[in-house]
């Protein structure tokens, strides 16, 4: 009887593991993300991303600096609404920065004019030095961060962003990076201008923070991304900013080559 009700409980927790794995499936699909976005799960891939940050929707889970249209708000919202938390961390309101500005105000709109999906959403403050304070310390089952930490370096901010993610996450909790990849042989510039950082510059910075790497993929690579263009980064999709100059050549290219690494607060 002990061994049938084993088999039992260990098909149930694979039934509810694999409803997870479809919800999550369902919620990439679904009506809340707009063409335009879903566009861009080909060079993005949402699903093995998180899947590879081992989330679940029981999960307390912090996401930071989403940008004003929220691209993984939009996914991790509804999927974490009914059982677990989201924590979102922005910009202040008082930096006095008219690129934060506009952001922040277009992304508390986003999440205003839908409380039915964002309603459940906490939303925070990320301003170092002074607003570190992303989630309760301790709380947080993961944090993920989604092409920042070049920013961080530009604002002398990456030392205090990866102890406050730190904070955050429970022992034992994890950090999910994906980030722009610069090239192994080239030096890493300090401050990112580029917008690429090496894979060892970000495994420095979690270390020196007290995190231990755990594991990287490949999930987000782009091969045909020679990281060497006029406008940095910038030059490729989504922003092109050089405009039409060129444009067939980086819309081939595709959004850039990235990382994709957790680590483990211990």
């Amino acid at each position: 009887m002990k061994k049938i009700l084993s088999i039992l409980l260990l098909a149930s927790c694979v039934s509810v593991a694999i409803a997870a794995d479809d919800t999550l499936s369902q919620v990439i699909a679904g009506k809340q993300r707009s063409a335009a976005h879903k566009a861009r799960d080909k060079y993005r891939h949402p699903l093995q991303t998180l899947e590879f940050f081992g989330l679940k929707n029981t999960m307390t889970v912090v996401e930071i600096w989403p940008g004003n249209e929220g691209w993984y708000t939009e996914i991790l919202a509804p999927y974490l609404k009914d059982h677990g938390q989201l924590y979102v961390a922005h910009f202040s309101a008082n930096t006095g920065n008219a690129f934060y500005n506009k952001s922040l105000h277009e992304f508390t709109d986003k999440l205003h004019n839908n409380p039915q999906l964002y309603g459940k959403v906490h939303l925070t403050t990320l301003q170092p030095p002074d607003d570190v304070q992303i989630a309760p310390d301790n709380s947080a089952d993961r944090v993920l961060t989604f092409r920042n930490i070049h920013n961080w370096m530009k604002n002398d901010q990456a030392a205090a962003v990866f102890k406050a993610m730190y904070k955050a996450l429970k022992p034992g909790g994890i950090l999910g990076v994906v980030e722009h990849r610069n090239a192994v042989a080239k030096p890493q510039d300090p401050k990112a201008e580029s917008g690429y950082v090496t894979e060892d510059y970000v495994i420095a910075l979690a270390r020196n923070a007290g995190f231990e790497y755990l594991d990287r993929a490949e999930i987000n690579a782009n091969s045909k991304d020679t990281k060497d263009y006029p406008a940095g980064v910038w030059t490729l999709p989504p922003v092109l900013r050089l405009k039409d100059k060129d444009l067939k050549k980086y819309l081939a290219i595709g959004e850039s080559d990235r990382m994709t690494i957790k680590f483990i607060k211990p």
